[in-house]
């Protein structure tokens, strides 16, 4: 097979199963194209020789052609000089070197068509390997595609594993477990500090306005307290003297509110 011959094998090759075959398609494609450049360069000088043979062919039909006329005008010249034999000897090299103008001539155009027919070729593989880089371009952007799908795809795979999001539900946790543990020091830190008998008082005067804020709202309803109700039918009612009018500053109602917050603060226990 001659190397016009392997070119087109190589071009017509499928390049998708030399993808298939190769680690970096990429590489491989470029490798493709360089030795077909590399094929090309071949063919053209293959051609470049058959065309100067076709240029010594025919420059060798010329050159026959012209010894042929020229043994002819040396036949005519003894013929008008009267030397027939002279003549004779001419008229035969004429014939021989018009025999080799004739081989030169058939041997030289048969070396013309062939070379136009390998111009043809040279230009149609020309126009192959062309369409061929063409094909690499699209086949390299689609590889690439293809590693961007593939990534995206990996990376997606990756956010679905069940790992990573029980990771997030540990640390979860332990964010929860850290702010609840910061409330509870909070709360500590409230309770404990500062004055506790100034805090009793404040909650006593805290339970005191309510208990004034409820009375003041019954008594603008006309609703009695329980212990002030009307007494029932029949039965008798006895009075007593007067309580002793107190005459202290206070200090019997300071030891009640004390007690009362004591009181309290047991139950709370």
């Amino acid at each position: 097979m001659g190397i016009i011959g392997r070119l087109a094998q190589l071009i017509k090759s499928n390049l998708n199963d030399l993808i298939s075959k190769s680690e970096d398609p990429e590489k491989m494609l470029n490798q493709v194209i360089l030795e077909m450049n590399g094929q090309l360069t071949d063919a053209k000088k293959q051609v470049a020789l058959a065309i100067g043979d076709e240029k010594r062919l025919g420059k060798q039909y010329e050159a026959s052609k012209a010894s042929a006329d020229e043994w002819e005008r040396k036949a005519m010249m003894a013929v008008r000089a009267g030397d027939d034999e002279l003549a004779k000897e001419a008229l035969q090299r004429h014939r021989e070197d018009e025999s080799i103008a004739q081989e030169y001539r058939s041997q030289w155009e048969k070396q013309r068509e062939s070379v136009n027919k390998l111009r043809g070729s040279l230009q149609q593989l020309n126009s192959k390997i062309e369409e061929a880089k063409r094909k690499k371009n699209v086949l390299n952007a689609r590889f690439k595609r293809a590693q961007a799908q593939k990534a995206i795809q990996e990376t997606i795979a990756g956010l679905n594993d069940n790992s990573a999001f029980d990771t997030m539900n540990r640390m979860e946790e332990k964010i929860v477990a850290a702010e609840a543990e910061a409330d509870a020091m909070s709360e500590v830190a409230e309770h404990h500090t500062g004055d506790l008998l100034a805090q009793k008082f404040k909650d006593l005067e805290n339970n005191r306005g309510a208990d004034m804020a409820l009375a003041e709202l019954k008594a603008k309803m006309g609703v009695q307290p329980a212990e002030a109700a009307a007494p029932q039918a029949g039965v008798r009612i006895e009075t007593s003297a007067p309580a002793a009018v107190r005459t202290d500053d206070g200090a019997e109602e300071l030891e009640q509110v004390l007690a009362a917050a004591e009181a309290r603060r047991q139950n709370q226990r």
